[in-house]
């Protein structure tokens, strides 16, 4: 049998299949919804096939537009790991090809990224196809998700993978170096630096919105609020925020200090009953997720993120694009958006001014907490220009126009070698 040569003709559009392991709360989903719906109509057709949420998960389904991208359901698709809904979701995934016919298959996260590409590679050997795969590491799961063992399996796999895989996309310059150099699970060759892009128009804007986050929560103009957002999950590392909380409670300030979770999560309720051992009741207040985050950036004095495992946090990009100061920990890409040491900075005293925010060690509450003070004590002397950077920086590198015009021509130079 003659193995049959590319879809692709000259005047058809080139067909992308997207897929992803659920639309939750978090930049994934931003991500997909964005390339899904944003490609050039002219060039390209896309669909988006996603599975289900996990419980206690945010929910984001909404940022699908019915009539602007077609959501193929695969609910077998789903984050934790289980054989039989696996192979369900394989063999949903090989019929939705054999249907579509797609000329690339771009697959995000790692569950949709192990099950869809498996599809792909089979539909290829098969069927005698030549379908593209990309995939998007939006993080990795290769320490401090599971324990060595599991982590080098997982490991394993993404190396089998990542042999057939035509295109690696690391969405930092940090992350490309752990991929390439620290876990070895592609060279560097393969590897593509994509930053992460998103309508930051909300933020750039948000200021118009001043007041009203802190109206709905009860909150007046001389408390500084100072926030935490994303799952309530180990991986966020909550507890180092609180710990920090407390290390500030019982200080005096010029003004009121209130601490917010923003999110949800398995661990929201082992979170608040930390938070009454604590005493930080008054504190420290729990806000689940909220859909118009925007709002919440507008009334927002600082972000911090205490991670010990991260990709690229949307919430720091929101957070520069609003002009909010940010102080997290040393995770993942999260110094690459913070920029470099500035020349005359002293890591001493546990944090690190850097050229674009304030930057603390992994799991370091006391770190923390003296970044948190020189934040507080310097609101409005010389943190603007920081500031500035910072907002300028995201929307020079983080813009959905950028984005769509690397993907593009990224998509555009895999079908030239079909």
């Amino acid at each position: 049998m003659v193995p049959e040569m590319s879809n692709a003709v000259p005047g058809r559009k080139i067909k992308v299949l997207r897929i992803i392991a659920r639309l939750n709360i978090g930049g994934p989903a931003i991500h997909v919804s964005l390339l899904t719906k944003g490609l050039n109509p002219e060039r390209f057709t896309s669909l988006l096939a996603a599975g289900n949420l996990s419980p206690h998960e945010g929910d984001m389904s909404y940022l699908v537009d019915p009539e602007a991208m077609t959501l193929v359901p695969i609910p077998e698709l789903q984050r934790e790991i289980s054989f039989s809904q696996d192979i369900q979701s394989l063999i949903k995934l090989f019929r939705l090809l054999i249907k579509e016919k797609p000329d690339i298959v771009h697959t995000h996260t790692a569950k949709a990224g192990t099950v869809g590409r498996l599809a792909v590679f089979l539909y290829n050997a098969l069927l005698f196809k030549h379908v593209k795969t990309v995939h998007t590491f939006h993080g990795h799961v290769f320490h401090d998700y599971f324990s060595p063992l599991k982590s080098w399996i997982f490991q394993f796999v993404e190396k089998a993978l990542a042999r057939g895989t035509h295109a690696i996309i690391a969405i930092s310059k940090t992350q490309k170096q752990e991929l390439s150099e620290t876990f070895r699970i592609a060279p560097a060759w393969k590897i593509r630096q994509v930053n992460l892009g998103f309508d930051l128009s909300p933020f750039l804007s948000c200021s118009a919105a001043r007041g009203e986050f802190r109206k709905k929560i009860g909150v007046d103009e001389d408390t500084l609020l100072i926030a935490v957002i994303g799952r309530l999950v180990p991986i966020k590392n909550h507890g180092m925020f609180l710990d920090a909380a407390k290390m500030l409670a019982d200080r005096q300030w010029e003004k009121k200090l209130k601490f917010l979770v923003i999110g949800d999560g398995e661990l929201r309720d082992s979170l608040e009953a930390h938070v009454k051992g604590q005493g930080l009741e008054e504190m420290v207040r729990f806000c689940g997720w909220i859909q118009d985050i925007h709002s919440v950036f507008a009334d927002l004095d600082v972000l911090a993120l205490t991670s010990l495992n991260e990709g690229t946090p949307v919430s720091i990009i929101e957070a520069m694009a609003s002009s909010v100061p940010v102080i997290a920990a040393d995770a993942g890409g999260v110094r690459d958006l913070l920029g470099p040491p500035e020349e005359d900075t002293q890591a001493d005293d546990g944090f690190t001014l850097c050229e674009r925010g304030v930057l603390c060690k992994i799991n370091d509450p006391e770190g923390l907490s003296k970044g948190l003070t020189y934040l507080i004590e310097n609101m409005g002397k010389g943190n603007e220009a920081r500031m500035d950077r910072a907002r300028a920086y995201v929307t020079d590198w983080y813009s959905s126009a950028r984005l769509m015009r690397t993907m593009e021509s990224l998509y555009l130079e895999l079908m030239q070698h079909r």
